[in-house]
């Protein structure tokens, strides 16, 4: 493995989720115990939400930054964020950072239309659902993409920051995903992005309604892709 990834970090489900997919990613390509090298920094889960709950964007993106700079002085040689929502700050900081970021919803739409689909349904959290971090992603693919209703987008907000960001995986929540995803296909979606870092934990293809776009594996695959050159 060539290259040095840097994880920066929000969540910590979402951030070992994409940890742990690096190194076992790394190790069907280069072989046993050959998984990358890989850094992370994850500053305090509160000082992100404090931020996204002021609708700080500028905030959120200078808490990136601070971990884009650390990692690049560990070595990295480019960054991941295994955190959907928090792309939406990108903007203002990826021309200040000092290595280049893999972009999460770019390596889900590049999947999406690899595997043909062409109307996407967009889970997350409220704040990621609400923003065109997807969309113009998709769009640039020429695909279709619909987003829940506002009552569905507040119960899939709910269920993320009230349980799954803690490890909470619960029957009734996987219920709830499995209702939204059955409406987004009555809509003509033909597959679901899991646009959450913790949803992964919950739904995936064999429980879900339509074929599931997992944005924290495919962004951990594509890392490791990078990083091996």
């Amino acid at each position: 493995m060539a290259l040095h990834v840097g994880i920066v970090g929000c969540s910590y489900e979402g951030a070992a989720l994409c940890y742990r997919t690096i190194c076992a990613e790394g190790e069907k390509l280069a072989g046993a115990y050959a998984h990358p090298e890989i850094s992370m920094h994850t500053p305090p889960f509160v000082r992100y939400v404090s931020l996204l709950d002021g609708g700080d964007w500028r905030g959120v993106g200078e808490l990136m930054l601070a971990s884009a700079g650390m990692l690049a002085r560990m070595g990295a040689d480019f960054v991941v964020c295994p955190d959907n929502t928090i792309h939406q700050a990108l903007p203002h900081i990826e021309n200040l950072s000092p290595v280049p970021w893999l972009h999460i919803a770019e390596v889900v739409a590049s999947e999406a239309k690899a595997r043909g689909f062409r109307r996407i349904g967009i889970l997350g959290t409220r704040w990621l659902v609400e923003s065109e971090v997807y969309p113009e992603k998709l769009a640039a693919q020429g695909i279709a993409y619909v987003r829940p209703t506002s009552k569905e987008r507040e119960g899939i907000h709910r269920i993320i920051m009230e349980q799954l960001v803690h490890g909470e995986k619960k029957p009734e929540a996987i219920r709830y995903h499995q209702r939204v995803i059955a409406r987004l296909k009555e809509e003509g979606c033909d597959a679901v992005v899991l646009g959450c870092t913790e949803i992964p934990l919950l739904m995936n293809d064999d429980n879900s309604p339509l074929p599931t776009l997992d944005s924290t594996r495919l962004l951990a695959r594509a890392a490791t892709r990078r990083a091996a050159g």
